[in-house]
């Protein structure tokens, strides 16, 4: 279900939201995303999109990004510059256990996603687009929740995403989450080490 909207406070900083990759997921981001408004916004730019239905190929493949929508997402990231980025997923729950594998970097390459609570994950986006699309001190996250989420888990998961959209930096939008996740939190901080290197968490 294609959706776009900006929401212009001032110049600084850009936010990007992209949701609906790939798939079906449209269906179910756009239901958080259309929760978000001008109020959520204290200052500079939220750009909000929503990608119609795709095939589907995971972000995590190379070729993802020679696709149609691969070239629009690094088009918008190009076009906007945000110091921003995040993109809300929607997953299976039989897939699950696969995304919070403890062992996902051995298998696939990149580190586990983190539950906060009621199936809502998060983790970085993936490698192709957080080194070659982004500087060090960007904020890149990937924010995840079931398909056919329960009430509560599309809450929490819109209410994630309002916090992102009404911070202006990585240090408020770590404070706000840790105040809540601080287990989470420490331990995205921990993956991305063991992953990038000298890395924060998102």
């Amino acid at each position: 279900m294609s959706f776009f909207k900006i929401i212009d406070k001032s110049s600084e900083p850009v936010r990007l939201f992209i949701g609906g990759v790939h798939g079906k997921e449209g269906s179910t981001t756009i239901e958080a995303l259309n929760q978000i408004n001008s109020h959520d916004v204290n200052d500079g730019k939220l750009l909000i999109y929503n990608c119609d239905e795709s095939p589907y190929i995971s972000t995590l493949d190379e070729g993802y990004y020679d696709s149609k929508i691969g070239k629009e997402i690094l088009s918008l990231i190009k076009t906007y510059k945000p110091k921003i980025y995040v993109e809300p997923h929607c997953y299976k729950s039989s897939n699950y256990e696969k995304l919070t594998d403890k062992n996902r970097k051995e298998k696939v390459g990149v580190p586990p996603l983190i539950e906060l609570k009621w199936g809502v994950l998060i983790g970085s986006v993936s490698p192709f687009v957080r080194l070659n699309c982004f500087k060090r001190e960007d904020v890149c996250i990937t924010l995840e929740v079931p398909c056919k989420p329960s009430p509560k888990a599309l809450n929490l998961y819109t209410q994630v995403l309002k916090i992102v959209a009404g911070s202006k930096n990585r240090k408020e939008i770590e404070d706000k989450l840790k105040g809540e996740f601080p287990s989470q939190i420490k331990t995205a901080r921990k993956y991305a080490i063991e992953f990038f290197g000298d890395y924060p968490p998102f």
